[in-house]
């Protein structure tokens, strides 16, 4: 049984949860069925949240005894570090994770809606995503709030790690509705 939502502030995050993120990050994308290639040069990546949220917008969600769920990376457009060659008009959002105890949960869906929401009032046209096919619970999250595969943008970063995107416009409707 999955146990109930439980009260969640999503805000951007404070210095001194970055080390926390960083480790809840790994730990998150290890819980992961597959372990993707590359893996221990990506977990440097993810653990370094405190350069993460020198240039771009992280945002954590916090639970009601103020302990860290899960957090997640907007990227507010193309000049952002953290962009995967986005476009004039698009935001994006990279390295979604929650606590690998508390998935399941709503979690997820409340930081992928947080940055749409960001995006929405910056003026964006849509949020962009990268994902892999090791994601499966991820891409179901995606799919059910509204998110289209855009194959056309799919990339590799690097040899074995086949990147599949997705996209919401902005433009029309409001999320997962």
């Amino acid at each position: 049984m999955i146990a109930p939502l439980p009260t969640v502030l999503i805000r951007p995050i404070r210095p001194e949860e970055h080390y926390a993120l960083g480790e809840l990050t790994v730990a998150a994308y290890h819980s992961l069925p597959d372990v993707m290639d590359h893996q221990d040069a990506y977990d440097r990546q993810l653990r370094d949240v405190a350069r993460r949220a020198e240039t771009s917008c992280v945002l954590v969600a916090v639970g009601s005894e103020g302990e860290l769920l899960g957090g997640v990376t907007y990227v507010c457009g193309p000049d952002d570090p953290y962009s995967e060659e986005l476009t004039e008009g698009e935001a994006g959002m990279r390295m979604l994770a929650v606590d690998p105890a508390r998935q399941g949960q709503g979690i997820g869906r409340l930081l992928a809606q947080a940055c749409l929401d960001r995006a929405r009032a910056a003026g964006r046209k849509c949020l962009v995503l990268h994902t892999g096919a090791w994601m499966p619970g991820a891409i179901a999250l995606y799919e059910k709030m509204g998110f289209v595969r855009k194959p056309e943008i799919d990339f590799a970063p690097a040899p074995g790690i086949d990147l599949i995107a997705y996209s919401f416009d902005l433009t029309v409707g409001e999320p997962g509705s």
